[in-house]
């Protein structure tokens, strides 16, 4: 049986007459018929106004790490209510959550609060390109940096040749300045020789490196050991500032995130998802002499950043990631789920791989998985297409595009979602071969 969304499309049509697209958010919309709109959400799972229940493998994106409506934040949170919300001045509370995070991450040497992950990086970016006086920057292909001027910017590869040589970049949104395409450069992921000769060529004029070393908006598509180092000698050799975006791995991938997990000591890092479960909060961190010029000479400041609620949120949550083994039950759990569905794509002769790692996993219908965005091409992100509207039927909420990760919450692990996900994964596999006929990726790609 189809599950219903017909209380959902007649809110899409009525929220159409105040709202564009009918969301406040681009991702929110998934089309006229399919976009679903939330009544609750607990532990792992949501339910949206038609009453269909999901296990929810989305999370906001990722920030709800614990799960939904987690009870020891919210119970932190509503203390923080009592603080008094927003005042234009600060509470003792700040040091205490930046002390934290600089416990957690050696190169959060110094620590300024903002909202979003958007507003971290932008910060980063002021304070790197203040820092070395370049007005340039350098973002890997595939990486998502949020939703302004200088980030929205990306590598064509959809209709690209690469007979024709590097794939040409776009802005990827109407109302960004053209004249802003010539301070973005792009370099590949994983190809430190391409690198070091643009940085040769530019870096009079490249002040800083923004790098997701686990790309969150790209399937998790994953730097090597040897690359971070070479990119982090290259950095300091042509004198740029080396920005590492943890907005989506901060917190998530281990204590002391991304940076940990491959060892590298960033500039500037940024982070805000996991921050508080949820609650609205980022994180721009990094060397004293950058992080110093906040207030001296580089302005950052937001009437909301602070928030007594999102940081009593911020202080609890950090607390459960850096002192119980919440982050070892999520990646226990994603490497469960993992093995399962590579067990039932294996059963079936399904070529398949998984990169990133298990709290924020992308699957690819390829042997091997891709080293750079370039490669995402030659994987049969069709299938996955074809497949993810199959799994919503069936209950398993995971992002349509096969370019965003399946994100893991601790919540996952305390009930029976991995057993309800796997059967689900199973049919929504079975439905997907017959639905495209598919004899597998050669085939497919070519009747494609």
């Amino acid at each position: 049986m189809s599950r219903s969304l017909a209380r959902s499309n007649l809110h899409h049509r009525n929220a159409l007459q105040k709202l564009p697209l009918g969301v406040s958010s681009n991702f929110r919309y998934w089309g006229a018929d399919q976009t679903i709109y939330v009544d609750r959400a607990r532990g792992g799972r949501l339910w949206d106004i038609d009453g269909n229940e999901y296990i929810d493998y989305r999370l906001g994106y990722g920030p709800c790490i614990l799960g939904y409506a987690d009870p020891r934040v919210d119970e932190a949170a509503r203390l923080g209510i009592e603080v008094g919300g927003v005042f234009a001045l600060s509470t003792e509370r700040e040091y205490d959550v930046a002390k934290r995070i600089s416990k957690m991450v050696p190169a959060a040497e110094l620590v300024r609060f903002s909202n979003s992950g958007t507003e971290a990086v932008m910060a980063a970016l002021r304070l790197a390109k203040a820092y070395t006086g370049k007005d340039s920057h350098l973002i890997v292909e595939g990486g998502y940096h949020g939703v302004f001027d200088a980030v929205l910017w990306y590598a064509d590869i959809e209709e690209w040749d690469p007979a024709l040589g590097d794939p040409p970049v776009a802005a990827d949104s109407g109302g960004v300045p053209q004249m802003m395409r010539k301070l973005a450069h792009f370099t590949p992921l994983n190809d430190a020789n391409y690198l070091e000769d643009l940085l040769r060529r530019h870096h009079s004029s490249i002040g800083a490196f923004l790098i997701e070393p686990i790309m969150g908006n790209c399937c998790s598509i994953t730097a090597t050991r040897a690359y971070l180092q070479a990119a982090r000698e290259l950095c300091e050799k042509y004198d740029v500032i080396m920005i590492v975006d943890e907005v989506k791995t901060g917190f998530r991938v281990a204590r002391g995130g991304v940076q940990e997990l491959m060892g590298i000591k960033a500039d500037l890092c940024t982070f805000a998802k996991a921050v508080a479960n949820g609650y609205p909060i980022s994180v721009v961190a990094g060397r004293e002499d950058i992080m110093r010029q906040a207030g001296d000479g580089v302005v950052h400041g937001g009437t909301f950043t602070c928030h007594s609620v999102a940081l009593a949120a911020a202080e609890k949550t950090l607390g459960i990631l850096d002192g119980t083994d919440a982050l070892e039950t999520i990646a226990a759990y994603g490497t469960a789920l993992q093995q399962g569905m590579s067990a039932v794509l294996a059963a079936r002769g399904i070529p398949h791989s998984f990169v990133g790692h298990p709290a924020m996993g992308g699957l690819f219908f390829k042997d091997t998985p891709p080293q750079t965005y370039r490669d995402w091409l030659d994987s049969d992100y069709t299938f996955y297409d074809a497949m993810a509207p199959e799994l919503h039927e069936l209950g398993i909420l995971c992002e349509p595009d096969s370019r965003e990760p399946w994100f893991i919450c601790e919540a996952h692990a305390q009930d029976d979602s991995l057993a309800q996900t796997l059967t689900a994964f199973e049919h929504a596999v079975d439905t997907t071969i017959e639905k495209l006929d598919y004899r597998g990726p050669a085939e497919h790609a070519a009747s494609a």
